[in-house]
């Protein structure tokens, strides 16, 4: 049997998790194959890429979509567990359940926005008729976007599965890649581990130590920053003689520390869960390229036959080719 489209498997894979129990990732996967009727030869078919297997990046895309619909979570590290969001929609939708119905949830239309998308990839939505098709040059524009987007969900989750010693490594990698800090060894005696799954101390501005900069981390999965935390921060810079400060956490500020920052304290930057993955991606942190696609197109002046060259003279007298 053909490996079955993504949204396929939507229904049967929160199915499996209608009892309530957390599951292992790897055994969602096996009993998937297994509803599908899945044969070795099926199991071992290869992305064009020769990196991933079809069926595993099929389940991971699967699996991606229902978190982001709110339909599951992850109380633990490689492991899911249906939600009573989730137990409503299997209700609901005994039949079929694909992206028109995931788009109806504001965390999932959500996750499509930072996705750039206009449509799930379906090209559905419940308001309206599909969209146009696009060019190919904005399929794979929307398609790359769509791609970091998923990837910046999955590597904050992976720092939120790690100790909090490893979100200190991450934060002083992310910035050294940045060029704070002057050297990783220095970098590290700076920024002492506070005991609260944070870190926070001074580090160099720049490898000269011009001008130092006062960094709070905070190591929180769902509790968000207030004002009044970031108002301590900034009470703080001016005990560490810090002029500029930067406070990262891997939750969310609210909307009054924001406010607050951008009001009062604008050498004060705020940096969220979703902006550390993105600078983790931009910068090479806990992730690796595995395939590069280089587009070209027509250079127009190569095939400027004699006549337009001769316009092209009489217009700047230098004739460009």
């Amino acid at each position: 049997m053909a490996i079955p489209p993504y949204e396929t498997m939507l229904r049967p894979m929160l199915a499996l998790h209608a009892d309530g129990a957390v599951h292992q990732r790897a055994s969602v996967r096996d009993a998937l194959a297994e509803h599908f009727h899945l044969a070795q030869p099926d199991l071992g078919e290869m992305l064009p890429s020769g990196r991933r297997r079809t069926f595993e990046n099929r389940v991971n895309w699967a699996a991606v979509y229902r978190a982001q619909a709110g339909l599951l979570d992850r109380p633990q590290r490689g492991t899911t567990r249906i939600t009573s969001r989730g137990q409503e929609v299997l209700t609901r939708h005994p039949e079929h359940i694909d992206n028109s119905v995931l788009v109806q949830f504001p965390e999932f239309q959500d996750f499509l926005r930072r996705a750039k998308t206009a449509a799930p990839p379906s090209g559905e939505t419940t308001n309206g008729p599909a969209q146009p098709q696009a060019t190919p040059e904005e399929a794979i524009d929307v398609a790359y976007r769509e791609l970091h987007a998923a990837l910046a969900e999955e590597v904050l989750s992976r720092v939120l599965d790690k100790p909090a010693e490893f979100f200190e490594t991450v934060v002083l990698d992310v910035l050294l890649a940045m060029g704070y800090g002057g050297s990783r060894e220095d970098a590290a005696q700076r920024l002492g581990r506070t005991g609260d799954q944070g870190l926070d101390g001074v580090i160099y501005e720049d490898r000269l130590g011009l001008d130092m900069i006062y960094v709070q981390a905070k190591r929180w999965a769902a509790e968000s920053i207030q004002r009044p935390q970031v108002q301590a921060f900034v009470g703080a810079l001016q005990g560490a003689r810090a002029a500029k400060g930067v406070f990262i956490t891997t939750s969310r500020f609210t909307d009054g520390a924001t406010d607050y920052v951008t009001r009062v304290q604008p050498r004060v930057v705020l940096i969220d869960g979703r902006r550390l993955a993105d600078l983790m991606i931009e910068y090479g942190v806990g992730v690796s390229r595995f395939k590069s696609y280089e587009l070209k197109r027509v250079d127009e002046d190569y095939f400027v036959d004699d006549e337009g060259a001769e316009l092209i003279r009489g217009r700047s007298g230098t004739l460009l080719r």
